[in-house]
């Protein structure tokens, strides 16, 4: 997405342009929503930079609006919090029309469970346990605000905020209240893990097509029109 976005600024810009997002995505991973900021000389009509941009861009990108900020925003580090959601299909059969935006698991799942075990998540923790070995964050610790489990139908959503993410971490943890839901480890079980430290102790990693950036929050002041 970044290459195609910047491609596209450049072509508008007429030079090349460097981006800074609020968060990175891993491939197969999906955004919904997604704050990038970039700085350029380039005079142009505020449509050019939304209606320009996206007569360059792929049809699985496109730009929503786009305002001047002040030289002391910052995509990345002005934002106050990170929403994903992942979208798990729990049912014996795969599924085909969702496959590209939705995990899998065949096995029934105690949502109640699940729910105690991601309870015990919230707050501020270190969560090397959820962290890929290739996560070059500095510090492992992170806030988690919210942490809901629902159901419908057949469908059941992980929804995490928090001020922000490791690498895999929404991954790693929804795999970890899969552990629980089927019944392999009490929802205490996750207070072990996350307390250990240890990445091994946790579950594996879960595949990226459910998982969705939902939502960056931002302070007021920015006027920004999430």
């Amino acid at each position: 997405m970044q290459d195609a976005l910047e491609a596209a600024l450049a072509g508008i810009a007429g030079v090349p342009v460097s981006t800074t997002a609020a968060g990175r995505t891993d491939r197969g991973v999906h955004a919904r929503i997604q704050v990038v900021h970039f700085d350029t000389g380039a005079s142009r009509p505020p449509s050019a930079w939304v209606r320009g941009v996206n007569a360059l861009l792929p049809d699985a990108v496109a730009v929503l609006w786009s305002q001047p900020v002040p030289d002391d925003f910052h995509a990345r580090y002005s934002a106050r919090s990170r929403t994903y959601r992942y979208e798990l299909v729990n049912r014996p059969v795969r599924a085909a029309l969702a496959a590209r935006y939705a995990g899998w698991f065949h096995a029934p799942l105690d949502l109640d469970k699940m729910r105690a075990a991601a309870a015990l998540l919230v707050g501020e923790h270190d969560f090397s346990a959820f962290r890929s070995s290739e996560c070059q964050a500095k510090s492992p610790v992170r806030t988690i605000h919210a942490f809901q489990v629902e159901k419908a139908a057949e469908t059941i959503q992980f929804t995490v905020r928090a001020n922000a993410f490791l690498h895999h971490m929404v991954r790693n943890l929804v795999g970890t209240l899969v552990y629980v839901g089927k019944g392999k480890h009490p929802p205490q079980w996750v207070r072990e893990v996350l307390e250990s430290r240890d990445r091994a102790r946790a579950a594996p990693t879960f595949g990226p097509e459910g998982l969705v950036l939902e939502r960056i929050e931002y302070e007021a002041k920015w006027g920004l029109p999430l």
